[in-house]
């Protein structure tokens, strides 16, 4: 048999068992298993035979679907870029639209969202404006209420504010929130304004002589200064020391401690006796009533401290009036001549 002869078998059975043939240097095929494959008995028996299997043969690449995909992306890619560009452009927002725009649109077709965004965008100057205007105020006066007058200050200068005369909305509405906060504290205010007004005028004459001379100006000096006469100055001074409404519960100054000192606290009680006056006042009347008798004691007291009348001290002790009325005497003359001859004390 000759070599291409037995060369036949064994490429058919490489074949079979999906090997491809390999050459050998007899030049004889031989087929080597593929990769992973179980040598089958046929397989071992012709490697027995001096006969190598084939390996299997890998399938072939498939890059057609590759590019299907890649087409079917693109497609879909410029199909939205299209319709992209046919869509009408998304309108813009009032915060991202220039704010010269905003007025233009605002006082051409005024809607209640594009005030309120114009409100909203301008707050911050009515917080500032209260916050400087509230340190120069008395405690009472609530930073709030500045904020809320503040506010209607704000929306009345939108209202009437006009782009085309060419100044800035900042400076514009700044003058008419800090009118409105004005015109608020006015209205709290129970003292009319020209007393205001001349209290201020005679405060401002009376520090501008303090600073000149040094010294605490007399009321001459202020009535000569503003050219008034007498009669004129009392009417100011009056004007100028109204009557004034304060809160007991305000804090009347700093502590070092975490409690705070109220007006409350220090305000004089007129109905509460002095404790030293009444010590005092306890020891006159012992240095007075010492010495004296029983019914001229009671006089004394009864006249002095307890402010009876002569005929009540009488009907007391069971005395006529006039009895009374001379042993009061008797007793003032005593008295006097005692403190008469009281030695006063060395220096």
């Amino acid at each position: 048999m000759t070599p291409a002869a037995s060369a036949k078998p064994a490429a058919k059975l490489a074949a079979k068992l999906g090997a491809t043939p390999a050459a050998t240097p007899s030049g004889k095929s031989v087929a080597k298993p593929a990769a992973g494959a179980k040598p089958s008995a046929s397989a071992n028996a012709s490697a027995k035979a001096g006969v190598a299997p084939q390996a299997r043969a890998k399938p072939a690449a498939r890059p057609e679907r590759n590019v299907e995909r890649t087409v079917v992306k693109s497609s879909a890619a410029a199909a939205a870029a299209t319709r992209a560009a046919k869509a009408p452009p998304k309108p813009l927002t009032l915060a991202e639209r220039p704010i010269d725009q905003v007025w233009r649109e605002y006082r051409v077709s005024p809607t209640e969202e594009v005030r309120n965004f114009l409100i909203g965008r301008h707050l911050d100057l009515v917080a500032y404006a209260a916050e400087r205007l509230h340190k120069r105020l008395p405690s009472e006066v609530e930073i709030n209420d500045l904020k809320s007058a503040g506010a209607f200050g704000l929306m009345d200068a939108v209202e009437s504010f006009d782009p085309d005369r060419g100044v800035k909305f900042e400076t514009y509405c700044t003058q008419r929130i800090r009118g409105a906060m004005f015109d608020e504290l006015r209205s709290m205010d129970w003292v009319p304004r020209l007393v205001r007004s001349r209290t201020a005028k005679v405060e401002k004459v009376r520090k501008s002589i303090e600073m000149e001379t040094g010294a605490r100006p007399t009321e001459d000096e202020v009535a000569a200064r503003l050219n008034v006469s007498g009669d004129e100055f009392e009417k100011l001074q009056k004007d100028s020391r109204p009557i004034s409404m304060v809160s007991l519960t305000r804090k009347c100054f700093e502590t070092d401690s975490s409690k705070d000192v109220r007006e409350i606290d220090v305000v004089e009680d007129g109905r509460q006796e002095n404790p030293l006056q009444a010590v005092q006042k306890l020891d006159l009347q012992q240095l007075i009533t010492k010495g004296l008798s029983r019914a001229e004691r009671l006089i004394v007291i009864l006249y002095y401290y307890e402010e009876m009348t002569m005929k009540e001290i009488g009907a007391t002790l069971d005395l006529s009036e006039s009895r009374v009325s001379q042993m009061h005497s008797s007793i003032l003359a005593r008295l006097k001549a005692q403190m008469q001859h009281r030695e006063l004390p060395e220096e």
